[in-house]
């Protein structure tokens, strides 16, 4: 459970020296800001959903304690809107947002119904779980990640060691133990391709159903066949196969097209990122 006192969850977040309450939990300019303020970051939803879903105990969590046949796009709303107050709003409103996530991962308890991979049928699963949700922050951390550097421009060292460090304090906000948390940006990705090449994640029949409705829902959404294009393409071919999702010469041109425009229509907004990760 996450302390009540504000001042012990900022020091449990290693928030130590945070800016005044009215800018919230991380100062203007910071790269968590930076890259969280950049629009197409939100297409990247898709592929961090089905990175989630891809272990079997969230996708059980998943389908057993969210609307997604009603609401499809629901829970990822929700929990991309409690990073953003997280990130953007004042204090109050940015610990309120890391304690409401807490509540409602608290609701989110049972067992695996049918056997997947290295998890018999019976495995309990629930939402504190630190695991777990090391993996679901992860799968967004990475997906943030991608994201920027293809839509946007590539990380520079030091603009990574920076986003890096205040995505950790996002974890630990949100009630990872710091001791799991990767301890930077090398050992995260260490942590995050071991994860893909072991036993945890298996693709289940609860997954898949899962992704249909978010994918293909019953009301077609405005800019539907980019955010599946998006969703495949970012994907890795191993899970994208496993989630029955098409992927072909043609579709990745058109996706290495829409990368290009992207980079080029933020480039005629704003002074894009070099390598340096400082603005030109």
């Amino acid at each position: 459970m996450l302390p009540r006192d504000d001042d012990e969850l900022l020091a449990l977040a290693g928030l130590c020296d945070p800016p005044p309450p009215e800018e919230g939990l991380f100062r203007e300019g910071s790269w968590l800001r930076r890259v969280g303020s950049e629009s197409v970051v939100l297409i990247g939803g898709g592929r961090a959903l089905l990175l989630e879903i891809a272990h079997p105990l969230v996708a059980e969590g998943v389908a057993r304690h969210s609307q997604f046949r009603e609401d499809p796009l629901g829970r990822l709303q929700r929990t991309l809107d409690a990073l953003s107050a997280i990130a953007f709003r004042e204090r109050a409103a940015a610990l309120e947002a890391a304690r409401r996530v807490e509540r409602a991962h608290a609701r989110v308890r049972g067992r695996l119904a049918v056997g997947a991979g290295r998890f018999e049928a019976g495995t309990a699963y629930d939402g504190r779980d630190p695991e777990l949700m090391l993996w679901v922050w992860a799968t967004l951390v990475d997906t943030a990640l991608e994201i920027t550097a293809r839509f946007v421009a590539p990380f520079g060292d030091e603009a990574l060691r920076a986003y890096y460090a205040d995505q950790r304090s996002v974890a630990r906000l949100l009630g990872i133990p710091d001791s799991l948390v990767p301890a930077d940006a090398d050992a995260f990705r260490a942590y995050f391709d071991a994860m893909l090449g072991g036993d945890a994640l298996c693709v289940t029949d609860r997954a898949r159903e899962i992704a249909a409705a978010v994918l293909d829902p019953p009301q077609p959404l405005p800019g539907g066949s980019l955010f599946r294009l998006v969703t495949a393409g970012l994907l890795p071919p191993w899970l994208r196969e496993a989630f029955g999702l098409r992927w072909d010469a043609e579709r990745d041109a058109r996706l290495l097209a829409l990368e290009r425009s992207a980079r080029s229509l933020r480039a005629q907004g704003s002074p894009p990122l070099d390598p340096s990760g400082k603005r030109r």
